[in-house]
């Protein structure tokens, strides 16, 4: 990887907009700067060469996820148009029931395997394709962030500071009663306070900005436990049927398993009676 020096000893991946030490514009930048990643060079920004760098500039874009997540909800939505399989009669065929019930539509609904849409190949797919765009979505900006605010220095470069979206300049008599005055308000507020060379960095809530990823990390484990439907043993969806004392395997199990019906019994709950019992109790 080739890497930008910059002025302030600090050496930068080559993409890096603003130097991530000082802060320093390495290019040619807006009068107000961007800092959702504190100008940190992004992968996907960066490399466009090998046919890895190209899908993972695909997966990286937010468009991408938006469109996976929006073509999945539409898929699901039109799943609940009819009853899926384990709903219709179970001594008739699928493929003969929706066509008889819906006619051409239903024969479609079948063959695209809306009837088990859950359980099919193609919808699976799309949820791993949601799950590959939030890896890399994630990983594409988290890196890049995490290295800019594990890297900044207190002592900025003034080009820095003068293209924040909020700036002032000021000027005080006694320099060094005005500066340890605003160190003790902010420490009061709860802001963790850096010196450094008479500059101080004053930080508070910086976990807010990790908050987007959370939610990625959060959806990314639910994706997980929704295809493991397809890991053997991790989901068992079955009926049995056992007559009294008979001795059945459980679905699922390999044979490690077995039930038993010992005696089946049949209750009625009859509210006049209850409350006849209560009334001797």
């Amino acid at each position: 990887m080739e890497q930008v020096k910059c002025e302030c000893g600090h050496v930068n991946p080559i993409g890096t907009v603003l130097c991530e030490a000082c802060g320093k514009p390495l290019e040619e930048v807006p009068a107000l700067l961007d800092m959702r990643y504190e100008g940190s060079a992004r992968r996907s920004q960066t490399y466009n060469k090998t046919i890895i760098d190209k899908i993972w500039n695909f997966f990286s874009s937010v468009k991408v996820g938006v469109w996976l997540i929006v073509i999945t909800l539409v898929a699901s939505a039109i799943g609940t148009i009819y009853p899926q399989q384990m709903y219709i009669p179970p001594t008739v065929s699928p493929a003969e029931y929706y066509e008889q019930q819906y006619g051409l539509l239903g024969k479609w609904y079948y063959a695209l395997g809306f009837h088990d849409l859950y359980s099919s190949w193609w919808y699976m797919l799309l949820i791993a394709l949601i799950g590959v765009s939030l890896v890399i979505c994630s990983l594409d900006r988290v890196v890049p962030l995490y290295r800019a605010l594990n890297n900044q220095r207190v002592t900025r470069n003034e080009q820095f500071l003068q293209r924040q979206r909020l700036f002032s300049r000021a000027k005080v008599k006694h320099d060094e009663t005005a500066f340890r005055n605003v160190v003790d308000k902010l420490t009061k507020r709860g802001y963790r306070v850096r010196e450094e060379n008479g500059n101080i960095l004053a930080e508070k809530g910086r976990f807010s900005r990790w908050g987007p990823y959370v939610n990625h990390i959060g959806l990314i484990i639910f994706l997980i436990g929704a295809m493991l439907r397809f890991v053997p043993g991790m989901y068992v969806d079955e009926n049995m049927w056992i007559r009294e004392g008979e001795i059945k395997e459980i679905p699922g199990t390999n044979g490690k398993y077995f039930l038993e019906n010992k005696k089946f019994i049949f209750e009625v709950y009859e509210k006049e009676k209850e409350k006849e019992r209560k009334r001797k109790n």
